[in-house]
């Protein structure tokens, strides 16, 4: 999506620490169906991120906002990285 017209999930009550380790997942997410990112660094993204977010449940529920917004899928993303040993995450379909 070249047009970006969504805003990023988010809870206001988190810190702005809290929130820049999230809409950083979001925007790392959007690279790898868009550019490609390098995979450790989609990794370290992530798992601030699960700083944030520990509990599945509430990933959950936070990721199918952010697809249903911008149609791409965290847990796509997430196992692609899970899966692969190349450098670069691009992720072809929706």
């Amino acid at each position: 999506m070249d047009d970006k017209n969504y805003s990023y999930p988010m809870d206001y009550d988190w810190t702005r620490d809290e929130m820049e380790k999230v809409i950083n997942l979001w925007r790392a997410v959007e690279l790898a169906y868009e550019t490609g990112i390098n995979r450790e660094l989609f990794l370290e993204k992530y798992k601030s991120f699960k700083q944030v977010l520990p509990s599945i449940g509430e990933e959950k529920k936070w990721s199918r906002e952010f697809e249903s917004i911008s149609g791409y899928s965290l847990y796509k993303v997430v196992q692609a990285a899970k899966k692969t040993n190349k450098k670069t995450l691009l992720i072809t379909s929706k």
